[in-house]
């Protein structure tokens, strides 16, 4: 099984201190709606990034970005809701409220507390060990953005109300177009098995990414390679460079081929673990066996079995915790 082949990169349990155990996702994000990855309501243009074009070719070109924010708490949201299932989300410290995201009240106790950390709290912080970086557009944003007018009608099917009055609802917005691929590296650190599978479970389970992600910002994420060593894969931006120059300049052009880009990827990441602290990666068939492996522990049947026993394995620190939080109030009581 492809988890027993990740083994020597694996976590047995949890542990408060980093030991160098890396392993690095090679994602595929391709959007199948419109999509916006702006600020939302603040007028601000898509977000782009003025860079070398490839590897070889160094002419400089915009490609659009999907920043670490719009990629990670989408894919957080949607593990939560199972542990919201499950009831597996803790009050926070002081009680007030379960654990939630943006509130400045984490619970510290919960699986996304302990996987994904948090940065406020009765005792401080807890880093996490799912780590993104921004993913790049294949293509220059030029080709891959457009714009749609917005309007809002009122109930006599015109732009006027019964007094004549024009709407004010009308507005120009660029969106980007479906069938945008970004390329992104995702790096899990020193994580147990069940973390992994929870952490990758996430990323294929999300589907809606971006501003008014209740209307656009549908998206199919794919994994498209698994390494495992002591240090972290090239980055997203030299993967694309990579990508970019094994595609025929008659084949850089809107919509891209996914089966093209699919095989230009997998041979720059073939030559990755000739680099230093890239130890392995998973076979196309052990990659299909763990997404399979991921996909059995999160189906209906196995998902309440799972996930207690993944939120179980994180016991003997809620322990630590308690007597800690325990020792510190005796002390105020002394004083």
């Amino acid at each position: 099984m492809s988890i027993a082949k990740l083994q020597p990169f694996l976590a047995t349990s949890y542990e408060n201190f980093p030991k160098g155990r890396t392993i690095g996702a090679v994602v595929l994000r391709t959007t199948q709606s419109e999509t916006i990855f702006r600020t939302e309501g603040t007028g601000e243009p898509m977000c782009s990034e003025y860079v070398q074009a490839g590897v070889a070719d160094t002419a400089t070109i915009p490609r659009l970005v999907m920043t670490k924010r719009k990629q990670i708490a989408p894919e957080r949201r949607k593990g939560r809701e199972f542990l919201r299932v499950h009831e597996l989300l803790y009050p926070d410290p002081k009680g007030n409220s379960i654990c939630s995201l943006n509130t400045n009240a984490p619970c510290e106790m919960c699986v996304d507390c302990f996987l994904y950390g948090f940065a406020a709290g009765g005792e401080g912080a807890q880093k996490s060990r799912v780590w993104t970086e921004d993913a790049f557009s294949v293509l220059p944003s030029t080709e891959l953005i457009s714009d749609r007018t917005i309007n809002a009608i009122f109930e006599t099917g015109t732009m006027r109300d019964e007094e004549g009055k024009a709407s004010t609802a009308l507005n120009t917005s660029e969106y980007i177009k479906p069938g945008v691929h970004f390329l992104d590296i995702v790096t899990f650190k020193d994580v147990t098995a069940d973390e992994l599978r929870y952490a990758i479970g996430n990323i294929l389970l999300t589907t809606r990414y971006g501003a008014v992600s209740s209307h656009v910002g549908r998206m199919e994420n794919q994994i498209l390679g698994i390494f495992g060593g002591i240090a972290e894969l090239p980055s997203s931006l030299e993967l694309v460079q990579g990508i970019y120059d094994k595609l025929p300049t008659d084949k850089r052009e809107h919509p891209l081929n996914t089966g093209a880009l699919v095989d230009a990827t997998q041979a720059v990441i073939s030559t990755w673990t000739s680099k230093r602290g890239i130890a392995m990666q998973l076979s196309a068939t052990e990659l299909d066996e763990l997404i399979a492996d991921v996909d059995r522990h999160l189906s209906l049947d196995a998902q309440a079995a799972f996930l207690k026993r993944l939120s179980e394995s994180y016991e003997p620190m809620r322990k630590v915790k308690a007597a800690s939080k325990k020792k510190g109030k005796s002390k105020e009581q002394e004083t």
